[in-house]
């Protein structure tokens, strides 16, 4: 330790940036031979030591590592995983705590370390270790996906088996067990999934110690009785009402720490030579939004040196570069959001550049406390200077299997799904996820709870009725396997909600501006239409084009997605990836059966079997 460091530890003062090396998580390649022969992941305590002015912080990692193994794959090899959970009961790793709301205009108590004085929840101490395994963006049946419920415990395993029959990808695996998922995950439950395919190794991308997991998450630490660090994971959430006259329970914030971490360290450097390198990048974080620029010594944004080439679902048609100008001024990434990125370094051999997170109207690399950014610092990039020329070009055409799926011409349903602003009546304070179904104007009184008009982009007048809000309310949504459907979600009001559906791949089609004034959250339901706004054009961003599994829905805006349910059978959800927000109700179930099968549907049972030809137009 340098005797800055020690220094810095008497004192107790600021962690330090970028005196750690990044950690890159061991790599496992299943034994292809005989699918039958199970590959065992074990979920095991672990102590990691997330800076080296940190003492160790008691965390929970697949097979004893955070992050978890990278986990790579051909396309098409089958295999089957024992998420085995070893983790005995004791201490549960994470404090969690809720702490008021500041006035406006000041830094908010999450953007600082420690309790503040609040007492820790006890019912969050008290959690076993209940754990089941999500591979997020896997076909594979339902049975083998992670239904939130079917948690295991100690000594138990989850048996997983998937076909990974898709293009080259990255995937990346965590818990999603019911009610907990967002202390499980903060607890360390994250992992990368890789699938290589000819396609992908036909374009000789940077590989080995030039391609490089990034596993991005926030967290906060908790304090002892004289305000030093002591290592432990604080989950502090910010309540924005006391008790709420509909539950009488306080109803908070999802969470964001101050503490950047990559692959578990927080603010790491890595040394690398003057070449091209490949960085698989995912946002791990319960609930932050980055907003990443890579900038140089002076904060100054570096152009013309990264492009991205995949997003969620595999390699994007054509490269983007990100130059962080009019166009693209950051690189934003939400929780649960992949992004396949080429940084060429030729141009900064023997210079630092640094990854950071940009403060909402701040130049980056400033502190914006008040805006939940008080570390900028995400990691730093140490350019060596070789001079070795590494023969990479950066090919102009990426993925010539790619296909727009042409909407027109494809027969597919359509679902309205409406999110909807926190204290709407019946939400308990949260905002919720409603299933919509059309109806003919003369069925149903205007206005009602739980009717919404809409005044879409080609000027129809529709008028939609709230089939479901809640995770356990009855089955909305069965779709035939094979088929094309079109989701389109509307956001009312409230934060960015970045919806992940499980099993399928999708490309956004659109996003329109939408005047929601005409909703009223205390009737919960429109008193007036709420209206496309064409004086609010929103283009789709370059890196939007590919396939995706997670898209941002901010509010004011209807987003509309179209993707194939094919490749597997079950049930399956789709949900909120704001951790909070999904544990605290923002999920919903859907099901895929055989078209065949469909056919001798009852449909009171499954509901939604003619394939939702009622949504929303277009």
């Amino acid at each position: 330790m340098t005797k800055k460091i020690a220094d810095a530890v008497r004192a107790g003062g600021e962690l330090i940036p970028f005196v750690d090396p990044l950690t890159v998580p061991p790599v496992l390649r299943p034994d292809s031979a005989d699918v039958l022969q199970e590959t065992e992941i074990a979920l095991r305590p672990t102590w990691v030591r997330m800076h080296t002015q940190l003492p160790p912080t008691l965390m929970w990692g697949y097979n004893g590592t955070v992050p978890g193994p990278t986990i790579e794959v051909r396309r098409g090899q089958r295999i089957r995983i024992a998420w085995t959970n070893r983790i005995p009961a004791g201490e549960y790793p994470v404090t969690a705590v809720e702490v008021p709301v500041r006035a406006p205009g000041t830094p908010p108590a999450t953007a600082e370390p420690g309790r503040g004085g609040a007492e820790p929840n006890p019912d969050v101490a008290a959690l076993p270790s209940w754990t089941v395994t999500h591979l997020h963006g896997a076909q594979t049946g339902g049975g083998s996906d992670g239904w939130a419920d079917n948690a295991v415990g100690y000594g138990d395993a989850q048996l997983s088996e998937y076909p990974n029959d898709h293009q080259a990808v990255q995937w990346w695996y965590h818990d999603h067990a019911m009610n907990i998922t967002r202390w499980n995950v903060y607890s360390g439950l994250v992992g990368t999934y890789l699938i290589r395919d000819d396609e992908e190794d036909a374009l000789q991308l940077p590989a080995g110690a030039r391609e490089i997991p990034l596993i991005l998450a926030d967290r906060n630490l908790d304090t002892d009785e004289d305000g030093r660090l002591n290592g432990r994971l604080l989950h502090k959430t910010v309540i924005v009402v006391p008790k709420h006259p509909e539950t009488g329970k306080p109803v908070t914030t999802p969470v964001t720490g101050p503490y950047s971490t990559v692959n578990g360290t927080i603010w790491p450097y890595l040394d690398v030579d003057d070449a091209w390198y490949r960085f698989r990048l995912v946002n791990a974080s319960n609930a932050r939004i980055y907003d990443l620029v890579l900038v140089d010594e002076d904060d100054n944004p570096v152009t013309g040196a990264l492009h991205q080439i995949g997003s969620d679902g595999g390699l994007l048609p054509t490269p983007v570069p990100v130059d962080f100008d009019a166009s693209l001024p950051t690189l934003t990434i939400a929780p649960a959001e992949r992004m396949d990125l080429l940084i060429d370094f030729r141009a900064l051999a023997g210079r630092r550049v640094r990854l950071v997170n940009k403060g909402r109207g701040q130049p980056p690399g400033v502190p914006d406390a008040v805006n939940n950014v008080p570390y900028p610092q995400v990691m730093e990039f140490r350019v060596g200077a070789k001079g070795r020329p590494d023969g990479f070009v950066l090919p102009e055409v990426l993925s010539g299997s790619f296909r727009r799926i042409d909407h027109a011409h494809t027969e597919h349903g359509h679902r309205l799904i409406v999110l909807t602003p926190p204290g709407t009546v019946g939400g308990g304070g949260h905002p919720e996820i409603w299933e919509m179904a059309e109806v003919e104007d003369s069925g149903v009184t205007v206005p009602t709870e739980g009717v919404i008009q809409v005044h879409d982009a080609n000027g129809e007048l529709k008028t939609y009725r709230r089939i479901a809000r809640t995770f356990n309310d009855g089955l909305g949504i069965t779709i035939g396997e094979g088929s094309f459907e079109q989701w389109s979600f509307l956001n009312l009001g409230g934060p960015v909600h970045p919806m992940h559906i499980h099993l399928a791949d999708f490309q956004l089609m659109s996003r329109d501006a939408y005047r929601a004034d005409g909703f009223d959250p205390q009737l919960g339901g429109t008193v007036a239409p709420v209206e496309y706004d064409p004086a609010k054009p929103i283009p789709l961003a370059p890196n939007e084009r590919g396939w995706k599994d997670v898209f941002r829905v901010p509010p004011g805006q209807l987003l509309r997605v179209i993707g194939r349910f094919d490749g597997a059978y079950g049930r399956f959800m789709y949900h909120c990836h704001l951790l909070e927000h999904e544990d605290m109700g923002m999920m919903r179930p859907f099901v895929v059966l055989p078209k065949e099968a469909l056919k001798f549907d009852h449909g009171a049972g499954h509901g939604g079997h003619d394939g939702g030809h009622g949504g929303h137009g277009g």
